[in-house]
């Protein structure tokens, strides 16, 4: 946009209340600042695909671009900010969002753990690195989430599956205890959550308090009772599509049309 001579600088000169929001995969300056911007190169180089996989397994990549996605979001939220001083000074401001930042701030703990501690991060596939239990386990037919977030949980969940004596064992009395000896537990919890299917584990877990889940396939994401409950799928007009309408994410229902209106690269308000 600055080569085309509609940059910020010239934009404000002619309206000083403009709010200019550009987004770009390394941002406006910087020695990457002219690199194409790609969903899965910024989750490898600002760390995502570093730390997603199996504990003894390669790199992989989330099934949703989610650095794209953060990414519109932190620009939304952006956005907004920009409106609401706008509101009380009158003045516009420039936004620059780009995928590497963006993805490089969603290393949240992590980055935390590294630069405060030179602790460097690892893949851990579904588990926690400091909870134990909590993860993906394999029931008779398919996967569960199922956690035990504290002690008094871990206690409850030897409860329900009738383990009375792995709440009592000195290997597993404390979350830390868990930790240092995950490889014993996960052992003889993963042989006990397999012997039942995922739908009888979620009758033993219902009304328990415990954190559990089950992983659907998208199918049963869209027949969820929740996903249902909270409108999460609308029916909009649309003449391209050949019954006349498309289903949207109720997410994307009230940005739909403003999205057919724009472009990814720059909105200017």
């Amino acid at each position: 946009m600055e080569e085309l001579g509609m940059g910020y600088e010239k934009l404000r000169s002619i309206n000083p209340s403009i709010i200019h929001a550009s987004v770009s995969g390394y941002g406006a300056s910087g020695p990457y600042a002219h690199r194409a911007g790609y969903d899965a190169i910024a989750a490898a180089e600002a760390g995502l695909l570093h730390i997603t996989g199996e504990k003894d397994g390669p790199p992989t990549r989330p099934g949703l671009g989610l650095t794209d996605m953060s990414t519109g979001l932190y620009l939304h939220g952006a956005i907004l900010a920009a409106l609401f001083a706008r509101q009380k000074n009158g003045k516009g401001q420039k936004i620059d969002a780009s995928l590497y930042e963006s993805q490089v701030s969603l290393l949240s703990n992590v980055a935390m753990s590294w630069l405060n501690g030179g602790v460097e991060a690892q893949r851990w596939g579904t588990e926690h690195p400091s909870i134990v239990p909590y993860q993906a386990f394999q029931t008779k037919n398919s996967y569960i989430v199922l956690g035990a977030t504290n002690d008094r949980q871990y206690q409850v969940l030897c409860q329900l599956i009738d383990r009375h004596d792995l709440a009592e064992d000195p290997r597993f009395t404390s979350n830390d205890a868990r930790v240092e000896n995950r490889d014993e537990l996960m052992k003889i919890l993963k042989a006990i959550i397999r012997q039942r299917s995922t739908d009888q584990w979620l009758e033993v877990l219902e009304g328990s308090g415990m954190p559990y889940g089950p992983i659907n396939t998208v199918e049963k994401v869209f027949s969820h009772p929740q996903t249902d409950a909270r409108e999460m799928v609308h029916n909009i007009p649309y003449s391209a599509a050949s019954s006349g309408q498309i289903k949207v994410l109720g997410s994307l229902y009230s940005i739909f049309f403003v999205l057919l209106f724009t472009t990814k690269a720059i909105w200017c308000i």
